[in-house]
């Protein structure tokens, strides 16, 4: 018995199903959207159209050099001469 799976192999492939694919990228990004929404609200937007690159910070040190933006709680930026922590 093969408990629902096909027997055709290890390297079968599986058929893509159109519906299912694009049911869960609706859903993937109404979510970014509400999280997009939620950070715009946080930062005391009204809109998510509001947001300037000032409203940015990182988590991390290697985020903020990565990004070019500050780390959080302070106006320090990795690796940019001129800025301290």
């Amino acid at each position: 018995m093969s408990g629902g799976r096909d027997d055709a192999g290890p390297g079968a492939r599986i058929a893509p199903r159109p519906a299912v694919g694009a049911k869960r990228l609706r859903n993937y990004l109404k979510t970014v959207n509400m999280e997009l929404t939620t950070i715009a609200r946080a930062c005391g937007k009204q809109d998510v159209h509001h947001l300037e690159k000032e409203d940015l910070v990182a988590l991390t040190v290697e985020a903020a050099a990565m990004a070019g933006v500050p780390l959080a709680g302070t106006s320090w930026i990795p690796g940019q001469a001129g800025h301290s922590a």
